[in-house]
């Protein structure tokens, strides 16, 4: 492990605006803050906006620069890259941003039914070979609905054309309510402040001319999902691998 990345841990555990339950306080288990986060980090009883796989915490940060009427909690397990958007947070003083290093397998361990009303996925690993891994996929959404209030809201962002075709057969054959689907954001009607806030992955697939796709749709309280009976053709253009990512 490098000495950059090793001075980032050491940094992250004096952050206030950081958690790092270990595997022993989630794994078969409730965190000690499940169902507690508006009252005792947040001190209010806005609505609580997850960004799962949150990389640096430029969406995370992002909105809540935006949203101060709204509480924001990034989550990935990369704890070198979440140091910035923590950082920034802190030296911002944004008092509605939060951040938790831990697996998105489990959600359920750190929030309560009912504690969240929106999450975010911004450019994640498609999984093209993991069906079970997929954030948008019925394993994931399973999850995703134990954690909504009534209409919770995923907005998906990513690059990747399996992605984004994958996540339309999912809507589709579950029947759930689209607000927003476009496989061009930028060259459509949609890409507003709130959307057009970039990841610094997303800016490098944008200077190679790869259109952003982007959807918003509804669980609005379902809990079981059908997985879609389809093959979509694989990105070429994935193929130099996002796993190898270390910054």
């Amino acid at each position: 492990m490098g000495k950059n990345k090793l001075q980032r841990f050491a940094e992250m555990n004096t952050f206030s605006n950081v958690f790092q339950p270990t595997h022993n306080e989630v794994w078969e288990k409730d965190y000690t803050l499940k169902g507690k986060w508006k009252q005792e980090v947040f001190k209010n009883n806005n609505p609580i906006v997850l960004e799962v796989g949150c990389g640096k915490g430029e969406y995370t940060v992002g909105l809540a620069r935006k949203y101060p009427n709204k509480n924001f909690i990034g989550i990935d397990i990369k704890g070198a890259r979440m140091w910035i958007g923590a950082k920034t947070s802190l030296e911002e003083k944004l008092d509605n941003v939060a951040f938790i290093r831990t697996n998105a397998e489990l959600l359920e361990s750190v929030f309560e039914q009912g504690e969240i009303s929106e999450i975010w996925i911004t450019f994640p690993d498609p999984q093209m070979k993991k069906v079970r891994k997929r954030l948008t996929g019925t394993r994931f959404l399973e999850l995703y609905s134990n954690l909504f209030s009534e209409n919770g809201i995923i907005h998906l962002k990513t690059d990747s054309n399996f992605l984004y075709e994958y996540t339309s057969y999912i809507i589709q054959e579950n029947k759930l309510s689209v607000d927003i689907s476009t496989n061009d954001l930028y060259n459509s009607e949609n890409a507003d402040d709130i959307l057009s806030i970039r990841t610094f992955y997303e800016q490098q697939f944008m200077n190679r001319g790869i259109p952003i796709k982007y959807q918003k749709f509804s669980l609005a309280g379902k809990k079981k999902f059908i997985e879609p009976e389809v093959e979509i053709e694989l990105d070429s253009y994935r193929s130099y691998g996002r796993e190898k990512r270390t910054e």
